[in-house]
């Protein structure tokens, strides 16, 4: 998982991570959940909602996936039984199941549950996810508690209304073998814990973080490290980009000095338990494989 601020150049790092390995012989998925994705253009291939061959590299496959294409996905699976259950008691339209789909966490949780679903078909050996800016990774931090709140709150809510229709015992019985709609709670319920589950594993997930040497980055890394510190999501590496290392003029040499103030910073923070690697600021765009092996080449040669 590659997080960060907007414009650090995450999707960047993330192809690189992901080249690297695929060129190891490792078969690699390379996720993008950003709102205005990249992906296509740094690889210069088109790249759409399915897993996609990227053109040049042997074994590595590419998505970018939207939020509407991520409820439509929770819709295809959750959406048919939801219905189902409420119209049984109510007069609704099936646009209630999107009403439902727009809950607080259910996004980001079954855009989770999307990546853990691939991971566990074993279709690749490894699966890297460019992330969204920081806020929307700060906000997959926080879905345990928003997410199991919401369907707490359903759930009272829905008690309420079976009483009132005299339709609630324990629960509402439709056809055999039909699900009851606390049943189909209770099953977000268990898939909400297993997606923390995994992002708690440290066999199995990885936290990148991508920042430059400035102030807004240096604060917002500072703000997501302490994030991940408190739901006991380990850090392993944190990439600082855009550094200059050869100051040719006076205004390179100012930034240069600026820099090297931020990166000081970062590293009496966090240089005792995260690996820190710096990445060059660089003269041309990182497009197209050849360029984005030279940053891989980079970042693995500082390992």
């Amino acid at each position: 998982m590659i997080g960060g601020k907007g414009g650090v150049g995450k999707s960047t790092c993330a192809s690189s991570i992901a080249l690297h390995f695929s060129l190891q012989g490792k078969k690699t998925l390379i996720i993008s959940s950003d709102p205005t994705p990249s992906l296509s253009d740094i690889f210069e291939t088109e790249i759409g909602d399915q897993e996609t061959p990227i053109k040049g590299a042997k074994d590595l496959y590419g998505i970018e996936i939207s939020s509407d294409v991520v409820l439509k996905k929770w819709k295809e699976r959750f959406g048919p039984e939801i219905y189902e259950v409420v119209s049984s008691f109510a007069s609704i339209d099936y646009d209630f199941v999107e009403y439902i789909g727009g809950a607080p966490g259910i996004e980001e949780e079954y855009m989770l549950n999307y990546i853990l679903e691939l991971v566990e078909s074993e279709q690749y050996d490894l699966v890297v996810w460019d992330t969204a800016p920081a806020g929307h990774t700060l906000r997959l931090l926080h879905l345990p508690q928003i997410f199991l709140r919401h369907l707490e709150a359903a759930t009272k809510f829905y008690m309420n209304l079976y009483s009132y229709f005299e339709k609630f015992k324990e629960s509402v019985k439709l056809k055999k073998g039909k699900k009851t709609l606390l049943e189909i709670i209770s099953g977000w319920e268990n898939l909400a814990e297993k997606v923390v589950s995994f992002i708690r594993d440290t066999q199995k997930t990885d936290f990148i973080i991508v920042t430059i040497p400035e102030a807004l980055g240096v604060r917002q890394t500072e703000r997501i490290i302490r994030d991940f510190d408190e739901y006991q999501l380990r850090v392993n590496h944190l990439i600082v980009n855009y550094v200059i290392q050869e100051a040719d003029c006076e205004f390179h040499k100012a930034r240069k000095e600026m820099q090297q103030n931020y990166i000081k910073i970062l590293k009496d923070q966090y240089a005792s338990r995260i690996r820190l690697i710096e990445l060059p600021l660089l003269p041309h765009e990182v497009k197209g494989v050849e360029r984005i092996g030279k940053i891989s080449e980079i970042l693995f040669k500082q390992e």
